[in-house]
Formats: C-alpha cells, sequence, structure tokens
C-alpha cells in the first residue's frame, strides 16, 4: 500500500485504535545507555497494546496509522498483525521514516531510567484527515485513542479534533489521556487533552495525569468536576483502585452497524477523505453535565507482584472496553481491567496475554472479600486455586 492509497478495511470490528506504534529496543543487560552494548528488539505504542490485547482476548480489532516504507514499519505490521490485528489501514510513507526508541531497563515509571526517542517527522507524526481512511478507522464499535497522537504534530490534533466531533454514527470514543510533557511543543498541550477527553464517551485518566496536566489535587471527585462532561469517566489511582463516574441515561454499548451509510457517504470521499468536516450534527439528545450522575463506584486494585510496570494503563483500557463491550455492570467492567493490568504488570515486557475469559469472570464475580484477598504474581493467568477462588503468589 503506498502514502496514499485506501485500505479494503470497512468491516465492522469491535474495537479501531489509532495512534503511533515504534519499533523499541530493549537493553540485554541493566545499566545506561552509554553503556549497553546489545538491544533486543520489540514493539511499542499505547493504542496498539491495546489492539493486540484485545484481539489476544478474541476482540476483532483494527489498528489504525502509518508507517515508513522501511524494514522497521514491516516489522510493525507483521508484529503487531500476528496478535490477530487487523493491520489493512496502515498505509507505508517512503518519505517518512518508521519512529524507533531505545530505553534502559529500569523502571518507567520512576526515574531510574533512560529513554530516547528517534520519532520526530516519522510516518506516523503526518497522519491527518486527509490521509488517514475514515472508512476504516469509524467501522468500530469504539474507537480508542490517546492524547500521545496529539503531541505528535498540528496534523494528528486536528485529526483527533475530527475524530472525536459529534456528528451521526460516530464510534464510541474511548480516549486515554496519556499526558507525556516531554512530547509537547508548548504549554497548550493540558488545554488540548481538557478539551479532547470533554468530547469522548469513556476517558482515562490517572490521579497522577492530572495533577501534573490540570493541577487537580482533590482526588477523583475533584477531576470528575473538572470533566463532568463524558458520560463515563475511569479514574485511575495506580494500586489504590480505579473509580468509574457513570450518567444513568448511557447507553455505553452501542450495537454494531454498518461501516458508512448514506449520510456518511454524502460527506466522505473516495479516499475517505470528509468534504465538508465540521458541519455534521449531533443527533443524541444534548447533555447537561452532571444531569443524572450514578453514584462513583469505587473498586481497588488487587495485590499485585509487580515484574515491571509497563504496559499497565493500555492493559487496564483494554480490559474495561472488553468488558464494556460485552456489556457488564461497571463493578465488573473495573475488576477486569484491574485483572488485565496485573497480567501485564507480572510480566516484563509491554504486553501480555490476557487472563481466560473464564478465569477473569469468575474472579470478577468474587464477593467483596475474596477479592480483597486476592494475590496475584507471575504466572497468576494459568495458576488458580478453584477450591478457595484465591489466586496466590508463586
Amino acid at each position: 500500500m503506498t502514502a496514499t492509497g485506501t485500505s479494503t478495511a470497512p468491516d465492522v470490528v469491535d474495537v479501531v485504535a489509532l495512534g503511533e506504534s515504534m519499533v523499541a529496543f530493549l537493553p540485554s543487560r541493566p545499566g545506561r545507555l552509554a553503556d549497553v552494548p546489545s538491544f533486543d528488539r520489540g514493539i511499542g505504542g499505547a493504542e496498539s497494546n491495546v489492539a493486540c490485547v484485545l484481539a489476544a482476548a478474541g476482540h476483532p480489532t483494527r489498528w489504525v496509522s502509518r508507517v515508513g516504507e522501511d524494514g522497521f514499519g514491516d516489522h510493525l505490521v507483521e508484529a503487531i498483525g500476528a496478535y490477530g490485528v487487523d493491520v489493512t489501514a496502515v498505509p507505508r510513507d517512503p518519505a517518512r521514516p518508521t519512529g524507533v526508541y531505545f530505553r534502559t531497563a529500569g523502571d518507567r515509571a520512576t526515574d531510574a531510567h533512560e529513554v530516547a526517542y528517534y520519532r520526530a517527522g516519522s510516518a506516523a507524526s503526518a497522519m491527518a484527515v486527509e490521509n488517514v481512511d475514515l472508512r476504516a478507522v469509524r467501522a468500530g464499535r469504539v474507537l480508542h485513542l490517546s492524547g500521545i497522537t496529539a503531541a505528535l504534530s498540528d496534523e494528528c490534533s486536528g485529526l483527533l479534533w475530527w475524530l472525536t466531533a459529534p456528528r451521526p454514527e460516530r464510534p464510541l470514543v474511548s480516549f486515554d489521556v496519556n499526558f507525556r510533557p516531554g512530547l509537547w511543543r508548548d504549554a497548550e498541550g493540558p488545554r488540548v487533552l481538557l478539551d479532547l477527553a470533554r468530547r469522548a464517551d469513556v476517558v482515562f485518566v490517572g490521579t497522577d495525569e492530572a495533577r501534573a496536566a490540570w493541577g487537580v489535587t482533590g482526588g477523583p471527585e475533584a477531576i470528575r468536576a473538572l470533566l463532568p462532561e463524558p458520560p463515563v469517566l475511569v479514574v485511575k489511582e495506580g494500586a489504590r483502585g480505579a473509580t468509574v463516574f457513570e450518567r444513568a441515561d448511557e447507553h455505553v454499548d452501542r450495537p454494531s452497524r454498518p461501516a458508512a451509510g448514506a449520510a456518511e457517504a454524502a460527506r466522505v470521499g473516495a479516499g475517505g477523505t470528509p468534504q465538508e468536516p465540521g458541519r455534521a450534527t449531533d443527533p443524541r439528545p444534548a447533555r447537561t453535565p452532571g444531569a443524572d450522575e450514578k453514584p462513583p463506584a469505587f473498586v481497588p486494585a488487587p495485590h499485585v507482584t509487580v515484574a515491571a510496570a509497563v504496559g499497565a494503563g493500555d492493559a487496564f483500557a483494554a480490559g474495561f472496553l472488553s468488558a464494556t463491550l460485552r456489556g457488564l455492570p461497571v463493578r465488573d467492567r473495573l475488576r477486569h481491567g484491574h485483572l488485565w493490568a496485573a497480567a501485564a504488570l507480572t510480566v516484563p515486557g509491554d504486553l501480555a496475554t490476557p487472563p481466560p475469559r473464564d478465569h477473569a469472570d469468575r474472579l470478577a464475580a468474587l464477593d467483596d472479600g475474596a477479592w480483597g484477598r486476592l494475590r496475584l504474581g507471575p504466572g497468576w493467568t494459568h495458576a488458580v486455586d478453584r477450591a478457595s477462588e484465591e489466586v496466590r503468589t508463586p
């Protein structure tokens, strides 16, 4: 596929994830980047992580991005496709490279690490409304986006603004704030992320991110006060747990639909480019922020023996979205998020196979006391004591 080609991927899928993925070079031994003699190759990308984990759990998913016409682009497409993700909407750009990065073996959640990014001018940073296959993007029950994409370029920011605009047949939009201060070129980043979050249907944000980006220090309730618009707001507090704020009148799990109806076809050209962007209106009734709000639901995270803290946020989002697609109640959506995050926390890499569905469903159905006694360690997704319904650290 060329940089200007269109995909053949309008089939409806559960989740479409749009964003940049990069080839990751991970050190063969601990130490400074200056001292590490060799690296192992992997992949990294918040949105593709979500797509890969969901695909591994049996959900039809699609990754939409751009890669260079180079070996690293080949590797990304092949590696992500190997998880079962549809990659037919990923064009190759002959003029721009695939992004790569190097990191040390330290914990990326602390200062005990180094990361060197080589992504400026990458193929993915050129994503724009005009060169992305919008039919493929919007042919999903859920469209998952991240604040990382908005930080890559003005074109990428404009694309997210267009995709989150209210218009007929818009998929349910999931937005992970993913505030990365080092990516933003100016001080406008926090405002852009706040505006995008206010336009989404399901928003994921950590209390640490809200504090760093918006100066919010009052906990989940203060974040909800800042973001009353999203029908579903998930506030993560790390090892403590997560809180969901949800409106009573919202049906989050929308049914599958055609990739593009007659009205959509009138606005979208043959290449998927909108002919009149910004003129569509939202057919749903106007929502009053804070109206018909359910009581917030808090679910503590289980106790986890952490092997590496990378990828847990993406896995949490994937688990929550999987349970949402299945129409599960809010407590179980949060518990599935925690369980999928625990699968990532107990392996050394960014990506971990989620627990089998029946296994996770059984754990998510535990009473509060049994849930509080869970001890999850490496290998927990397979080692379950069915008699006590308690997973123990090996």
